[in-house]
């Protein structure tokens, strides 16, 4: 099943950190699309249920050093 989260990440602060963010998610099995915005300090991710987790997601951004509130 796909589903739809709008996550508030702290930590970014450039095109850079956005790019770095939708690459390691997008690299994720099961991820369908993801869009970062540093200025609205959001990412909003599309993913299947059935291959991954918004646990893997958390962890995934957490470990490219930003942070999920």
């Amino acid at each position: 099943m796909i589903e739809s989260e709008v996550l508030t990440v702290t930590g970014m602060k450039c095109g850079g950190c956005e790019t770095n963010v939708k690459t390691k998610l997008d690299a994720i099995e099961g991820v369908v699309s993801v869009e970062a915005s540093f200025k609205a300090n959001e990412v909003k991710v599309e993913f299947d249920t059935e291959k991954t987790s918004l646990d893997d997601i958390i962890d995934t951004i957490t470990g490219a050093g930003f942070t999920v509130i």
